[in-house]
């Protein structure tokens, strides 16, 4: 362990004594931590001496200190860097620290290119100076200008500054240093007193000082007024002459050097301006404010002199009227211009006069203050003068609006007219002032009236015809004056009639219709046209087929006709009546083509007359083998005999029957004898040779 120490202090003492030593700077080393720590507390009070200090915890493989640099940052701000070839702490000192080194504060440390920062550590450093407050003067003379100055002792930083007047604040600023001077003008009379406080900043904290020392001030009232004084002092009335006197009190006594103005107003008109003493002279007028004032303005100094004027009015402002309320262009009119009052003690009613204006105005006057004449046929203003002793006023704008006698009303259908169906008439005129009172007539009988008061309102009337020739008998009367009002036309429409009676025909008749044909379904109704007609087949959802027609009828046909075809039709049709009316059902069978029942007939024949043929056959073949049973009886029989019997079979009937009776030529007819049977009847008959058969019926 000595050995280490001694090893130590020998490689310290030598690097301390030979600094031109250059450390290997390839040598391996980490930063193993960064600590800062603050000295003697991280809470402190004004006036403490602090110590920021920061150690590096660095190992290397050499014995030589690496040379590092050192960054101290209070609040981000770098304050403080240094730059050591020694392991030993760095020290920010802080002496007598103040309010604005609170903060917080970090430590970095680079050492051949690697950086390591300390964690951050908050000082709070609290208490600030008590704030001293001066005034260059103790008296003054109201408006003076006083400078204060308000200082804080030994404060660094953003400071702010507030002065008081009996605990308000009158002005506030941010100093450049820790004092500000601040320059005032006291209006208000008497003793003030006078503090200030300052602020230190500190992002995102703020620090307040206590107040100051308090200074007394007294504020004297300058001795110098306006005066102001009208004449004549008694009664005034309208159009007498004003004398107004705007003077200065006391100002020999002051001693003053500020420059002196003074102001003369009526109301918010400024009448005169002077320097000293002015008199003013107006003639009094009623309709102005009678309020003046005398302002006198010294320096900063303002000060006031008020006087409120009674003017009497010598005759009221005229009103200007209108006779009748209402005018039609071109219709006469009557305007009266009168003033209601008048001081008669100062005025006989005949010096007042009246005109009208403009002086272009289509009307005349009849007598003092009437005017007469037509109205014109657009808006004109107008406006009556009443003048007396010099004084003129103006009565009120009266604006006329001769309004517009309705125009002859059109009627027609709003919409469309169904017979049988409520519908509406709408009448209406195209020029005409509001409100407008449309009366529906019918043959000259008033049914209703409707009134329109707004340009968008229409006049509209329901009404239901039974018969086509009603719409005709309707008429419309339209009002909005005393005059006569105009009638229209008679309502001239076309009226829809709803479909009825629909049928379908079918052409061929529904017993002749046949393979091949054509077939037409033809479709007619009764109603306004145009018509809607649609086909249908039970079965199907859609139509076969639509159509519209300017006619009552229509067809649908189909050129070929097949099995296919056969089913039960019907249609449909509607107009703009909007009622759908259906025929009745036709049940259509669609039969054989003609050729075909003939090749039918044809081949049925051949069949029976194949089975006659064979029927014949059958029963000739029958009867061959019944003589040739009887040939075999009479043995001896010739030949010739036989072949006769033979032809003559041959030649019967096939579609006889018979009992056949054989007479053989035997050579001794008295011998021979008379034989019966079951199937054969054998008679004796004395007959020619050659007859061998006979047909017994």
């Amino acid at each position: 362990m000595m050995d280490l120490l001694l090893l130590l202090t020998s490689t310290l003492l030598s690097s301390y004594f030979h600094p031109g030593i250059v450390v290997d700077a390839q040598q391996p080393f980490t930063i193993k931590d960064i600590i800062l720590s603050i000295e003697p507390s991280n809470d402190v009070s004004r006036d403490t001496n602090v110590t920021v200090r920061c150690k590096a915890i660095v190992s290397s493989s050499g014995k030589e200190v690496l040379s590092r640099e050192y960054t101290i940052y209070k609040d981000s701000n770098e304050v403080y860097i240094k730059n050591s070839s020694t392991s030993e702490d760095i020290l920010y000192q802080l002496p007598e620290a103040r309010v604005s080194n609170t903060g917080k504060y970090k430590c970095k440390v680079n050492i051949e290119g690697k950086e390591k920062t300390s964690e951050p550590e908050k000082l709070t450093v609290t208490g600030l100076s008590k704030p001293v407050l001066h005034l260059n003067k103790g008296v003054v003379i109201e408006e003076d200008e006083v400078t204060a100055r308000c200082m804080a002792p030994g404060e660094t930083g953003s400071i702010f500054f507030y002065f008081y007047m009996d605990s308000k604040v009158i002005w506030e600023s941010l100093g450049n240093s820790n004092q500000l001077d601040a320059k005032f003008h006291f209006s208000s009379i008497g003793v003030h007193k006078i503090h200030c406080t300052y602020t230190v900043i500190i992002m995102p904290d703020f620090f307040k000082s206590k107040e100051s020392n308090t200074v007394t001030i007294s504020v004297k009232e300058l001795a110098i007024t306006p005066v102001l004084e009208v004449f004549p002092q008694s009664k005034i009335y309208e159009g007498d002459h004003l004398n107004i006197l705007c003077t200065i009190r006391n100002f020999l006594q002051s001693s003053e050097s500020r420059p002196i103005k003074l102001f003369l107003s009526q109301g918010s008109q400024l009448l005169s301006s002077q320097n000293t003493t002015f008199n003013h002279s107006m003639v009094a007028l009623a309709k102005n404010p009678g309020d003046f004032d005398c302002r006198l303005e010294i320096g900063r100094v303002v000060k006031v002199a008020k006087q409120a004027v009674a003017v009497t009015e010598l005759f009221s402002a005229p009103t200007l009227t209108m006779s009748p309320a209402e005018v039609f262009q071109k219709e006469y009119m009557t305007l009266t211009c009168k003033s209601e009052s008048y001081a008669s003690e100062r005025l006989n009613r005949a010096e007042l006069t009246y005109t009208l204006e403009p002086p272009d105005s289509p009307l005349f006057p009849m007598k003092p203050g009437v005017f007469s004449g037509k109205a014109l046929q657009y808006d004109f203003n107008y406006t009556c003068v009443a003048q007396a002793k010099g004084i003129m006023k103006h009565s009120e704008t009266l604006t006329v609006q001769p309004k517009v006698s309705v125009s002859i009303p059109k009627i027609s259908v709003d919409g469309k007219a169904v017979l049988g169906q409520p519908f509406k008439i709408r009448c209406q005129s195209d020029t005409g002032s509001l409100p407008i009172n449309y009366t529906l007539l019918k043959d000259y009988s008033q049914l209703s009236t409707a009134s329109v008061k707004l340009p968008t309102q229409q006049a509209l009337f329901t009404v239901t015809i039974n018969k086509p020739e009603e719409i005709s008998k309707y008429m419309c009367e339209a009002k909005n004056n005393h005059k006569e009002a105009p009638l229209s036309k008679r309502l001239n429409a076309t009226v829809i009639e709803p479909l009825r009676d629909l049928t379908l025909t079918v052409i061929p008749h529904i017993q002749e219709i046949s393979e091949g044909d054509k077939l037409y379904l033809i479709c007619g109704t009764k109603g306004t046209p145009p018509v809607t007609f649609k086909w249908y087949r039970v079965g199907n959802k859609l139509p076969l087929f639509t159509t519209t027609s300017d006619k009552n009828s229509s067809d649908y046909w189909v050129p070929k006709l097949s099995k296919e075809h056969s089913g039960t039709y019907y249609c449909e049709a509607d107009n703009h009546a909007n009622i759908v009316v259906s025929s009745e059902k036709v049940d259509i069978e669609v039969r054989l083509a003609l050729w075909k029942k003939a090749v039918i007939g044809g081949v049925c024949l051949l069949v029976v007359s194949v089975l006659v043929v064979v029927c014949t056959l059958y029963f000739r073949s029958k009867r061959v083998r019944v003589v040739r049973a009887a040939v075999s009886v009479w043995s001896e029989r010739p030949p010739d005999a036989a072949n006769d019997e033979e032809s003559s079979v041959m030649s019967s009937e096939p579609d006889v029957e018979y009992t056949e009776v054989v007479h053989p030529q035997p050579a001794d007819a008295a011998r021979v004898p008379l034989r019966k049977g079951t199937d054969t009847v054998y008679s004796e008959l004395k007959n020619p040779p050659h007859e061998g058969f006979r047909r017994v019926c």
